[in-house]
């Protein structure tokens, strides 16, 4: 194991030189959800039912373009991937038929990766079950096997679809996430999850729905992880780990009433169904719905509204030909009824509700059910089956273990599920920023705290001024790293989904190039992932065909760090005279006692050293290259100092971005040797090399570009001796959100220059 590029010592990661591994990382790429040919992204409505007859060769970007967006990601700090694919791109054309060409391309990519010295993290993603039910993931031939009609979706609110809405550049934002809790989505995860239950009249090819939509979702990532292993350069090399199912809901199970709202439904938005509500419109019948709106303290009900699908139903019509998909259905199913009214929990003949509390209790042993019982049931069972599928072919693949967000994760510390291999992969994403795409200074709310319990009221749990709205971002992190130890053991944690939106206050910051909302929001996010305690993030995300108009062309969202409608920062080359993309011995920013030829093994003798560069007086001033694009897309608050690799035990660290201050504290067990140093991301945008200066507690340490790759990552190299150690590192502090487009742009740039300190 000690051989492993990346393994787990308990709650961290180590490498090979037995240093802690910083995981720093981005999901790549939000387009991937969708099919390369034809082209469908959400807003595009042709073809898109012809969804058997497509390909996702082409994603996440080309072959050709693969050095050009690695290489990127690498240089801006990023040393994971958090790779999307989803359960369509491998099995779209029907149960059992896979997709070699994908796979394929898929381990071209892998490789190109490999190049860059990424960690992979495979996805298998999904939003809201599938494209075809508003989100992305499973394909279209599942909604088929459970009995459901996609082409009828929209008239029925079964699903709200882009790709599908009179107008899809209307489309209300944020409102497909909804889709988990309309009848499309709670029908899908019902039966994946609790389908022997709840559903046992739903068989195919002698299976329950349960099992057949369960072993075709496992056996198709098993046989693209078994390609990998074929593959015989990947594994391990690159491909490190697999998570489970991407945000797994629980669909009606433990729903204790299903006339009413469930009183732990996070979001309503749009009209706002009961389960039993959306039985009927999904049946053809009118019905009144209370709407609702998100404001600026969360979710409010605006008025009622009839929903009348006119007699159309979201359930296949009885003629339908099974033999499209050549399973054989149990005569006991009929077609052309509702799943649920024939199992009883309603009577469409007059309406009415049967059975209220059908999922409300186990029906095998009557045991009451609530969502903490669903993930240590039927969630944990099915991971169990994919951990062991994935590891009888990736023996030594790290699982990364993903409950339903914002729920307790299960609880398996003690027990034979306490995996030593295993990590806790979390989402979080601050909701109020995300779903009113705008930065509220003023307050926000513990949302984590409010679902914990934790406050008398939610009054108590508003937060007011920035300051407080960045701590209690943390510490809601910080709890859910608490409750990761309480319930699931000593494992390492990520947060394998954070972000924010870009497309804040109408497209404000597009039209005037002020992304300072952007900026503030995106420090407030890494503020709080430093100070969670949490083993690293991979940020969604990176979307190589982003644009203005329609963000990341999926339901409206705009989340992706990069777009080809905005400038990257600048290089230091336009924020000083003389730029030094690398500090070598023969550098004057170091002492000789620093040099590369005195970097042996830290001995008492030199423990106590500290250096700090002297400040250069730049030769020479270059031209600023001028542009009509606005902004830099709010780089300077991700593109930030991170350590990559740690001699020792990470204790804390932190970026003031205000102030330009990277800190970090380790303890470490043994002094420093040769090649194994504490390592540490040092972008050049902050960190120039002639206004950067560096106090560590002892030791010596370098600047330096890896030559190895092209568009490398620029890092602190750092020899310490054993103990406790710091370092504190000071770079350049500049006006956040400015576009280097102005007319004063010199004189401002002579400010930098003559005070690395200078008054923002």
């Amino acid at each position: 194991m000690a051989s492993l590029r990346l393994r787990i010592d308990r709650h961290r990661f180590r490498d090979p030189h037995d240093r802690e591994v910083t995981i720093r990382g981005i999901n790549v790429t939000g387009d991937a959800k969708y099919p390369k040919f034809p082209d469908i992204p959400s807003h595009v409505a042709e073809n898109f039912f012809d969804a058997d007859n497509v390909s996702f060769v082409g994603r996440p970007f080309s072959l050709e373009d693969a050095d050009l967006h690695f290489g990127k990601l690498r240089r801006w700090g990023y040393n994971t991937i958090r790779y999307i694919f989803t359960w369509e791109a491998i099995e779209h054309a029907g149960p059992g038929i896979y997709d070699d060409d994908w796979i394929n391309y898929t381990i071209e990519v892998l490789r190109a990766a490999k190049k860059h010295g990424f960690y992979i993290l495979m996805d298998p993603h999904q939003d809201a079950w599938s494209r075809l039910s508003g989100g992305s993931g499973a394909p279209m031939w599942t909604l088929y096997a459970a009995g459901l009609n996609p082409k009828t979706f929209h008239k029925t609110q079964a699903a709200f679809v882009q790709n599908t809405w009179p107008n899809p550049a209307e489309f209300p934002k944020m409102i497909w996430s909804t889709n988990y809790t309309r009848l499309a989505g709670l029908t899908m995860f019902t039966l994946f999850w609790g389908g022997k239950d709840f559903a046992p009249k739903a068989i195919l090819d002698g299976q329950n729905i349960q099992d057949y939509l369960q072993s075709h979702f496992i056996a198709a990532c098993r046989y693209l992880a078994q390609k990998i292993h074929e593959a015989g350069d990947l594994e391990d090399e690159v491909v490190v780990g697999w998570e489970s199912m991407n945000e797994p809901h629980r669909g009606m199970i433990s729903i204790q009433d299903i006339s009413v709202i469930p009183p732990d439904q996070q979001l309503q938005l749009g009209t706002s169904p009961s389960a039993f509500q959306a039985m009927l419109t999904g049946s053809g019948r009118p019905c009144e719905q209370a709407t609702w709106a998100f404001g600026s303290f969360g979710p409010h009900q605006i008025g009622r509204e009839l929903v009348d699908p006119e007699g159309e139903s979201a359930w296949l019509p009885a003629d339908f030909d099974d033999s499209v998909y050549n399973w054989t259905r149990d005569p006991g199913w009929e077609l052309g009824e509702c799943l649920w009214a024939q199992h009883g929990v309603w009577d469409p003949s007059d309406d009415t509700i049967l059975r209220k509390d059908y999922f409300a209790k186990s029906p095998k042993t009557g045991e009451p059910l609530n969502y903490e019982k669903f993930t240590n049931t039927y969630f944990l069972d099915h991971f169990r089956k994919y951990r062991d599928a994935i590891r009888s072919v990736h023996c030594h693949a790290i699982i990364l273990c993903q409950p339903p967000v914002m729920e307790l994760p299960p609880d398996v510390k003690g027990t034979v599920d306490d995996d030593p291999n295993m990590v806790h992969a979390v989402h979080y994403y601050d909701g109020l920023t995300l779903l009113t795409k705008h930065w509220n200074r003023l307050y926000n709310v513990d949302v984590i705290g409010i679902l914990r319990g934790k406050y008398l009221t939610p009054a108590f749990a508003v937060k007011f001024g920035e300051t407080a709205i960045r701590n209690c971002l943390r510490d809601q992190l910080k709890t859910l790293r608490d409750e990761s130890f309480k319930y699931m053991g000593a494992h390492p944690l990520i947060f394998t989904e954070i972000g924010i939106p870009y497309d804040m206050d109408d497209k404000y910051a597009y039209k005037t190039g002020d992304y300072n909302s952007q900026i503030s929001a995106m420090d407030a996010n890494h503020f709080a992932l430093e100070g969670s305690t949490a083993n690293g993030f991979t940020l969604w995300g990176y979307v190589a065909k982003n644009g203005h108009k329609w963000g990341d062309r999926w339901n409206g969202e705009d989340l992706s760090i990069f777009s080809h409608d905005d400038l990257e920062l600048p290089s230091a080359n336009l924020l000083e005279s003389h730029s030094r993309t690398s500090l070598d011995r023969n550098s004057p920013s170091f002492s000789r006692s620093q040099s590369m030829a005195d970097c042996r093994e830290v001995a008492p003798h030199n423990i106590k050293n500290i250096m700090e560069p002297p400040s250069i007086t730049p030769q020479s001033q270059t031209s600023i290259e001028l542009s009509t694009k606005p902004g830099f897309r709010a780089a300077e608050a991700f593109i930030r100092p991170s350590p990559i690799v740690t001699n020792g035990d990470l204790s804390t660290y932190g970026f003031d971005l205000r102030n330009c201050v990277f800190t970090l504290s380790l303890v470490a067990n043994i002094a420093t040797v040769e090649d194994s140093p504490t390592e540490i991301y040092l972008p050049e945008f902050h960190f120039p090399g002639t206004h950067t200066i560096v106090s560590v507690s002892g030791g010596k340490w370098i600047i330096e570009i890896d030559e190895g790759r092209s568009n490398s990552l620029r890092r602190l190299r750092w020899w310490h001796g054993e103990g406790e150690q710091d370092i504190k590192i000071q770079g350049v502090k500049r006006k956040l959100g400015r576009t280097l487009n102005s007319s004063d742009d010199e004189t401002y740039l002579e400010q930098c220059q003559r005070s690395p300190c200078a008054v923002m």
